[in-house]
This record gives C-alpha cells, sequence and structure tokens, in this order.
C-alpha cells in the first residue's frame, strides 16, 4: 500500500521564529499527547543549540496531516552552516521560507532559499511575527513581500517559482492566515485560528515525492546518526524500491584517495520519524526519509543500492571552504592538569570523525605530525567545532583563521569576498562605516527601517561589500561601537583580487616570563602597561599571554612579583587597592584577538593565549619581526 507523502524543509534567517514554528506544527498536529510536558523549541536538541538560540544541525521530524505523512527537516539559518542545508535540499520536495515580517529578508535567507530555488523545490513564503510593533499599519508586511518577491527573481526563480502562496503567522502565538486583511482582527483577539491554513498550502502546493521507475532499491546518505545499540545509522530519501530489516545491500562510497569502492552489508534494522522519534518499521518505501543500520563504514554522500550493477547517484557536493584552521596538541607547561592531554592520533581521528559527519568542512594534514589543519567556512563553525571538542574533555590548541586564497586566470592572487548586513541605531552609522572601510570594505546600500513610535530609536541597514579576511576580528568591535545594539551577518558573493594588507591588531601583548601564579600586586604595576586578560590567583608560565600592551610591541612582564616583607610602615601603605578592570577573553574574542604567532590553548575549564614560541630569549617583541 503506497502512502501519501510531503518532504519540505523550513528554511530562515538566525531568529526568525523558525524552531518556534515547528514546535506548534508538532503540538496541532497532534504529534504530542495533552497531558505531555514539552519544552520550547523541542528541535534545538543540542546543549550548544539552547544556548545560543541558533539552530546548527539539520534535524529531521514528521506529522500526520489527516492520511497525509508529511516529512519536516528544520534546516540551519546562519551561512557557516550551510553543508547541513546544501546535504538536505536533496531530501525535499518543497520549502516553508519564513521571513521576519519587520526585518524582511536577510542574508542567510538569501543564502538558503538560493540553494532551494536551485534544485527546483516550490516555495511556501511564511511572514512570520506580524504582532511585531512595527508591522502594526500593516505597510511593512507589504514591504517585506515586495523585497522577498524581488529576491526570487533576483535569485533566477522560474516562473512557478515566483508564484508563490503567501501565509501570514504568529509562530509564538500559534495562528496563520491566507488572508492580509484578517491580520488585524487575530491581534486583537476578535478571531482565534490555528495553523491549519498552512498545513492545507503544504499538502496542496508541495508536491508529492518523484519516485524512480526502478523497483531496485536506491537510497543517496544525506546524513549519519549513531545508536548505542545498532551502531551507525544512514539517513536519506528513498528513490526508488523499497527496504526491509535482513535484506542485502551494497554501499556505493569513495575510497581515501576518491577511487569507487563497493561495499556488501546486510540491513539489520530500518527506521523512520514518527514525531521526533525514530520508530523501527518492518518497510519504508519510496519518496519516505528512511534510517538504515547495517554498515559502521556508510559516509554522507554514498548511494545504498539494491545491486552493485545500479550507478550510484550523484555525490552530495558543497561550496568550497573559505577559511583554514590550525589544530595542534596541546604543548603548554600545564597541560593534562585540566583535561585529556590528547596524542596527535587521537586528535587526527577526532577531526576526521567531524570531517565525516560534516560536508562543509574539510581535513588536511600539515607540515609537523602534531598540527593538523580544518578548512570550512566561518569563525562560528570553528567555534562550535572547538567548544564540542572542549565539553568532550579534550585538551588541545588551535591558531589564528587564515583565509584560503585562489589564483585567478592571469595568476593573480584571489581571496573571497563577502557581503555584510548591518542592522543598528542612526546614530552609530558613521562609526560604523568607519570601521567596514578600514578593512577595505565598500558600502553599498543604505536603508532606513521602519521607526517604532515612542519604542526605539531610528534603525538603518549598511551593506557592505569586504574581504572575508576583513570580517575576522571585526565583529566585537562593531558590537563595541553599537553599544551591543547592532545585528551582523553575512555570506559570500565571489573570489575578487587581493585588496591589499588590512590592519588586525594594532596592540602587542604582554607576556608572563615564568611560571607561578599571578599576584595582585603584580598586576597592579601592569594596569598601566595595558589591558589585562587575567585576575589575581591564575597559574601562567613562560609564553603565555595575560594582556594587551598599550603600545604596538609585545612586552614580557612578571605577574608573579610578590611585595617585599619590611618591618617599615609608610604613609598610605595601608589604602584598600584593586585592579581597575579585567578583560573577559571568550572563546570567539580570541579567535579575534590573536595573531598568526599565537596559539589559543583550550581545555575542559580554561581558555589561554600564549605564544607558538614560549621561551621569551627565542622570539622577537617586534611586530615587524614577528608576523611574517
Amino acid at each position: 500500500m503506497s502512502l501519501n507523502l510531503r518532504n519540505v524543509c523550513i528554511i530562515a534567517h538566525v531568529d526568525h521564529g523558525k524552531t518556534t514554528l515547528v514546535d506548534h506544527l508538532l503540538r496541532q498536529s497532534g504529534t504530542f499527547q495533552q497531558h505531555q510536558t514539552v519544552e520550547e523549541r523541542v528541535m534545538d536538541s543540542g546543549d550548544l543549540e539552547k544556548e545560543r538560540g541558533i539552530t546548527i544541525l539539520s534535524k529531521n521530524t514528521s506529522v500526520m496531516v489527516g492520511e497525509t505523512k508529511v516529512n519536516i527537516v528544520d534546516t540551519p539559518g546562519h551561512a557557516d552552516f550551510g553543508g547541513e542545508v546544501e546535504r538536505i535540499m536533496g531530501m525535499v520536495d518543497g520549502a516553508l521560507l519564513l521571513v521576519d515580517a519587520a526585518e524582511g529578508p536577510l542574508p542567510q535567507t538569501r543564502f538558503v532559499l538560493q540553494k532551494a530555488l536551485s534544485k527546483g523545490h516550490k516555495i511556501i513564503l511564511v511572514i512570520n511575527k506580524v504582532d511585531r510593533p512595527e508591522c502594526s499599519d500593516g505597510k511593512r508586511i507589504q514591504e517585506v513581500v515586495n523585497a522577498t518577491f524581488d529576491l526570487f527573481l533576483e535569485l533566477g526563480a522560474s516562473e512557478e517559482q515566483a508564484d508563490f502562496p503567501i501565509v501570514y503567522a504568529a509562530a509564538r502565538q500559534g495562528w496563520c492566515t491566507t488572508n492580509f486583511d484578517d491580520i488585524p482582527a487575530y491581534l486583537k483577539k476578535e478571531k482565534t485560528g490555528s495553523l491549519k491554513p498552512l498545513f492545507d498550502l503544504i499538502l496542496e502546493s508541495v508536491p508529492a515525492p518523484k519516485i524512480s521507475d526502478s523497483s531496485n532499491f536506491q537510497l543517496l546518505v544525506s546524513n549519519l546518526s549513531y545508536s548505542e545499540f545498532v551502531g551507525r545509522l544512514a539517513i536519506g530519501r528513498v528513490i526508488s524500491g523499497s527496504v526491509k530489516k535482513n535484506t542485502k545491500m551494497v554501499r556505493q562510497g569513495v575510497n581515501a584517495d576518491g577511487s569507487p569502492l563497493n561495499q556488501s552489508f546486510t540491513v539489520t534494522q530500518v527506521f523512520t520519524y514518527v514525531g521526533l522519534k525514530q520508530q523501527e518499521v518492518p518497510e519504508v518505501q519510496a519518496g519516505d526519509i528512511a534510517v538504515i543500520a547495517g554498515n559502521e563504514g556508510v559516509e554522507i554522500g554514498d548511494t545504498v543500492s539494491a545491486a552493485a550493477e545500479m550507478a550510484p547517484l550523484p555525490r552530495i557536493i558543497v561550496e568550497k571552504p573559505t577559511l583554514a584552521m590550525l589544530f595542534s596538541v596541546n604543548t603548554s607547561p600545564l597541560s593534562g592538569q585540566e583535561g585529556e592531554a590528547i596524542q596527535s592520533r587521537k586528535l587526527r581521528e577526532r577531526l576526521l570523525k567531524e570531517v565525516r559527519h560534516n560536508v562543509a568542512l574539510r581535513f588536511e594534514e600539515a607540515e609537523t605530525s602534531d598540527q593538523f589543519r580544518v578548512l570550512g567556512r566561518g569563525e562560528l563553525q570553528f567555534a562550535i567545532l572547538i567548544e564540542q571538542m572542549r565539553r568532550e574533555g579534550y585538551e588541545f590548541m588551535v591558531g589564528k583563521p587564515l583565509v584560503l586564497y585562489r589564483e585567478g586566470p592571469n595568476g593573480e592572487r584571489m581571496e573571497p569576498n563577502e557581503r555584510a548586513v548591518l542592522d543598528l541605531p542612526e546614530e552609530h552609522a558613521s562609526d560604523v562605516t568607519r570601521i567596514f572601510q578600514e578593512r577595505k570594505g565598500t558600502l553599498v546600500k543604505y536603508e532606513a527601517l521602519p521607526h517604532m513610535e515612542g519604542i526605539g530609536r531610528q534603525r538603518v541597514r549598511l551593506e557592505f561589500d569586504i574581504p572575508s579576511r576583513g570580517l575576522l576580528g571585526i565583529r566585537s568591535r562593531y558590537l563595541t561601537a553599537t553599544r551591543g545594539d547592532g545585528l551582523f551577518s553575512s555570506y559570500l558573493t565571489e573570489y575578487q583580487p587581493h585588496r591589499g594588507e588590512i590592519p588586525h591588531r594594532g596592540n602587542g601583548a604582554l607576556i608572563a616570563d615564568r611560571l607561578g601564579d599571578s599576584v595582585e600586586y603584580a598586576l597592579l604595576s601592569l594596569e598601566e602597561r595595558g589591558m589585562l586578560f587575567i585576575g589575581p590567583g591564575i597559574k601562567v608560565y613562560e609564553g603565555m599571554i595575560i594582556g594587551e600592551n598599550a603600545k604596538d610591541n609585545d612586552m614580557n612582564v612578571n605577574p608573579c612579583k610578590e611585595k617585599k616583607l619590611t618591618n617599615i610602615r609608610s604613609a598610605g601603605a595601608e589604602f584598600l587597592v584593586r585592579l581597575a578592570g579585567i578583560r573577559d577573553m571568550s572563546l570567539e574574542r580570541c579567535l579575534e584577538w590573536i595573531d598568526e604567532d599565537e596559539w589559543i590553548e583550550v581545555t575542559p575549564k580554561n581558555i589561554r593565549m600564549r605564544k607558538k614560541v614560549l621561551a621569551g630569549n627565542l622570539r622577537s617583541v617586534k611586530r615587524s619581526e614577528r608576523i611574517t
């Protein structure tokens, strides 16, 4: 018996309400029982996702709408996790494009929409958060609809794709409507609504899965999972045929050198998605999303076929990385005291494991045996990987993110460029423009956003074309300039000729010259030299960075110097003196701050910065000599 199916994904910019909408879709479809307690943002299951309020990994769920099963994939909204988006687009036939009714389409909206349109998917536009104060007169909502239509045309949408249905929603309140004129009645509680219009549109607009004429089973592995009981799980949409438990299959993949590989195995268990859970079933038919156990070597992009003679499906292709970061074993004097000081073999295995699960990352061997290079999309992607490894108990070191260059058609050096979109209060626009122009950014758009009378200040949206190099370390300066009230996002546009040198950090470092514990008396005397990163009672070692020098050169200092004890009391000696201030250096701040001759030492308990050469007599303090 064939099953009525629809496969859709939800795509949106960060914080436009995507995961909240999925919560209410699950509740209103009857996925949860009346008495069942369900936490908010249930699809953001990882600790890091809940802490940061963003979706990092794409996840599957399903709901029953009448007699039709709707598989829903929640995708990340940040461009750094674009690899997650690209590999699940082949699992679905349509998409819900979620756009904030006040902010309109933003960079990641554009990035993800482009991937969906290129696959030929039918798009349903969901204008979310119509209950925001800025949208009370309805003018902004119409402006956002028009801006989204312009974006469709700009991205080359077909006539059919550009004729998209529109739903106006307040996902947090759990209602939507296809009639623009009904919005005020819902906001005033004169009408009560639900998400039924959206369910109806999915059934009406999204086509049923295309199924191959072949009766032989074939599946493209788009995601991986792991079970303690049955091992590695391959997840993907069944292109043709069906799969049952204990049937013989062939994994069609590639070896490390890229040559074809055929590996026979037996399917030990078959699962499909029922709500948020994987439920074992006797059979999964063509068009549905299946989870297959039985092969420990399966990788993303492999094809699982009924016979080796079948041609494998095209492998998943993602855009090439733009940044590289060096990972190293921890060689500091405090190595192994706060976590597991892993050997190079274990660090290599952990990074390879990550690369296998995330097709947007690449792995390369470095010049030395205890260092490895990981290639990725952005600083946030690296920061998430580092934080995950840190929480697993590992100790290791990472270097400064470096941009990957290409050679142009005439042999010139080409570098990646990005479009940075900034949303900030108008009074900070001139300061922010100066910061971005210093980093070789070019202002291409200045737009006044709708003003909220009596609620806040006038905000503007600036768009800059800027080299990826210029964005490294700019986020903290931007937040400082806007007093923390600015929004920042970017996406890769193209490679352009190298734009020349960009200033990074004008200040040198204050570097400990010995092993010991920092002392308040010593730190008080160092305050006038610059900004400190540590307080008293902190373990330090020679070569460890304890602060930022006020001048451009490095300075070796003694943070462990204690006050000499005498029996002579001086006037004012008993006054209480305290450190004026210490800058808290988070992982992201460290990634922005360090230079190429420095490491970030990552342990489960601490994040430190240090020089690559620890001994003070073996390294220069002059900036011109230490930065190549």
